[in-house]
């Protein structure tokens, strides 16, 4: 069974449970699964359950896909995602991008953990990515294109849409929540970067980095959906005291700053 069979097969299982027809989909990351608790939930669909579907294998992801709304906006949220260094190629970690297209999802809302590389960037910051460098990863469009899923050379002039960025700019101010914009750096994990690894990215412009978002969001891209992605700043790369960096330090951060987070992904939800 070929990529577009599967995502028949996958989307036609759910298309039953999306019948508020939602248009906004959101994927959840490291940390951040309480946001459901924001949501007035339809249906929750184990992704074990779903089709050809990955399974989320890293604490701090939940593993469902949820139908629900969010004051009366109706929306698909992944509660968890798939990551490369999972075991899991680019394609299996974009399936359920692609999925939410066959769905009938438009836009993207798409939330991550990442290490902060940028001049003054502190622990608990919000970072509102207004592009990526995708160098260090495995392009989830590599092999035969089929044209029905998007275009064989996909624009990414604007993978994160202006409109989307200046909306939640808008909110964040009007919150009261200050936020920080950059480049987010995408790499495979799952080793964290050496110190000598957080400086080149920094010299290469990035401002934070990551092990995910830039495979979902070249598959959301190439299938025409319009994206927004913030990042919850959950170490600093660049430091000059000797510690290390572990994933459970990660989570907590991510705990702390969820209630900023949560604020600007519901209003954005909600004037949608």
């Amino acid at each position: 069974m070929n990529e577009f069979e599967k995502l028949k097969e996958a989307s036609h299982f759910l298309h039953a449970f999306n019948s508020a027809g939602a248009k906004l989909g959101v994927v959840l990351g490291s940390g951040l699964g309480n946001f459901v608790q924001e949501i007035e939930v339809s249906h929750e669909i184990p992704y074990e359950q779903i089709p050809h579907f990955p399974v989320s294998t890293v604490e701090g992801h939940h593993g469902k896909l949820i139908f629900g709304s969010i004051g009366g906006k109706p929306i698909i949220a992944m509660a968890g995602r798939f990551h490369f260094y999972e075991g899991y190629s680019p394609q299996e970690v974009a399936f359920p991008i692609r999925v939410m297209k066959f769905l009938g999802i438009e836009t993207l809302l798409i939330s991550n953990a990442a290490g902060g590389v940028g001049e003054g960037f502190k622990v608990g910051d919000l970072m509102i990515i207004t592009d990526h460098i995708s160098f260090a990863v495995k392009n989830p469009l590599l092999g035969a294109n089929d044209d029905r899923l998007g275009p064989r050379f996909t624009d990414m002039s604007e993978p994160y849409k202006k409109e989307l960025i200046a909306k939640a700019k808008d909110i964040a101010l009007r919150l009261g929540i200050e936020v920080k914009e950059g480049v987010y750096f995408g790499v495979t994990g799952p080793t964290f970067e050496t110190r000598a690894e957080y400086m080149l990215i920094r010299i290469l412009g990035a401002h934070a980095v990551g092990m995910s978002t830039v495979q979902e969001v070249i598959a959301a891209s190439h299938s025409g959906m319009n994206v927004f992605a913030m990042s919850v700043i959950t170490d600093i790369g660049i430091r000059d005291e000797e510690n290390t960096i572990t994933h459970e330090e990660v989570l907590q951060a991510a705990k702390e700053a969820e209630p900023k987070f949560s604020a600007i992904f519901r209003e954005m939800i909600i004037a949608f």
